[in-house]
């Protein structure tokens, strides 16, 4: 049989009952303004982390949402805990207590 070049792609499927989602229920029972991001990327525009190492609070919180907490590990530790994203938040988001308690709950379940 011929091989033209095609193959067949690994699944691309993502299958939320396998992750972790503990992160995501501590983070709405310490910091209830968790649940109000909408992914507007106001705090990633003015980030000054963001614009050297592209750091992107929304991608974070979007792997929060998802249980993943192992690309979170990956993208935490760029922050500089200036706190321009919380100026600029149009929900008042209080992202700097959002990444402590992340940071925070990382170093209790040491990923």
């Amino acid at each position: 049989m011929n091989i033209f070049g095609f193959s067949v792609n690994k699944s691309r499927e993502i299958n939320y009952d396998n992750n972790d989602r503990a992160l995501y229920y501590y983070l709405i029972r310490v910091e209830p303004t968790t649940t109000l991001c909408i992914a507007c990327g106001a705090c990633s525009a003015t980030c000054p982390s963001g614009i050297n190492s592209g750091l992107n609070f929304h991608k974070i919180m979007l792997y929060v949402r998802r249980g993943e907490n192992v690309q979170i590990a990956k993208e935490i530790n760029k922050c500089f805990l200036c706190g321009k994203c919380q100026l600029t938040c149009p929900r008042n988001v209080n992202t700097r207590n959002v990444i402590l308690n992340i940071l925070s709950f990382l170093k209790v379940s040491s990923i």
